[in-house]
């Protein structure tokens, strides 16, 4: 009793659209005795500009996730085996990452994204609305993404192409987990 090991924390991180949730769903299915945290379910106190936060150097640690650290700390006291954390950050985050025993960065393209995106996001909007979104990306959006692909992907344990199917991406993360 009491030598029971803790919970593997697996966080998987993308660009939005990228399929981080739809993974991590899928890993927390497959994976048995788990539990997921989403990382959309928290109103995280952070910068208010994303663009300027990404052009003054991205600094993580500016996003207060105490939040999701609680949650997470709870869930890590629990007899569980895995911990699924659908979290854009991956080790990037100082506070998080000592908590992070791997991660995976889900490498979507970055117009299967967007599709997805809009698909997503976009469903009750206008052309016109639709149409400024575009521009607005392309202006600006674009650098957050680009910055993902930066500092995210190369800071994280695996690479998925995030163009192979869900039960592809989530299969290769599962054989990982038990190589480890």
């Amino acid at each position: 009793m009491g030598n029971k090991k803790p919970p593997i924390v697996i966080s998987i991180a993308g660009v939005s659209g990228g399929g981080k949730t739809t993974i991590a769903k899928s890993l927390n299915e497959k994976l048995h005795n788990s539990k997921i945290l989403y990382f959309d379910d928290y109103d995280f106190e952070g910068p208010d500009d994303i663009i300027e936060w990404v052009d003054n150097g991205a600094n993580y640690d500016q996003w207060n996730l105490e939040p999701l650290i609680t949650d997470l700390e709870v869930l890590l006291a629990e007899p569980l085996d895995h911990i699924v954390l659908d979290l854009p950050f991956a080790y990037k985050h100082a506070k998080i990452s000592k908590l992070i025993d791997f991660a995976v960065y889900i490498d979507t393209p970055l117009d299967i994204a967007m599709a997805r995106r809009i698909i997503r996001d976009f469903k009750n909007y206008s052309g016109e609305s639709i149409l400024i979104e575009m521009e607005n990306y392309l202006s600006a959006g674009r650098r957050g993404y680009l910055e993902m692909l930066k500092s995210i992907k190369p800071n994280s344990d695996m690479i998925e192409d995030g163009s192979q199917s869900v039960s592809e991406i989530t299969d290769n993360i599962c054989t990982a987990i038990l190589r480890r």
